[in-house]
């Protein structure tokens, strides 16, 4: 991959985690997967925010879901996204003690 693209992309990324509402649903998958109904409890957001953001969580690759029968499952999409959210908690956290 080209430097160039490769730097838009991490960008993409990164702009897809800068966004409040979208972190509060990434921080509430990260140890488990949900639906949108326990997700909305979680953060404090409507059963129409929640599924926006969602949209465009799946759309960057950051979640993914899984259908069973009529309720929708969401997770994160893979191991790297949860490694990057917990090692940026470890680095805010680490701040926080010098």
């Amino acid at each position: 991959m080209e430097d160039v693209k490769l730097q838009k992309e991490m960008s993409n990324f990164y702009k897809l985690l800068s966004d409040y509402s979208r972190l509060k649903i990434i921080l509430s998958l990260l140890d488990t997967e949900k639906c949108v109904g326990d997700i909305e409890k979680e953060v404090g957001m409507s059963q129409t925010a929640v599924s926006y953001q969602l949209k465009i969580l799946k759309s960057g690759h950051l979640v993914k879901f899984r259908r069973e029968g009529k309720n929708i499952f969401y997770s994160i999409d893979d191991s790297h996204v949860t490694d990057i959210v917990k090692i940026t908690i470890e680095h805010i956290k680490h701040q926080h003690e010098c």
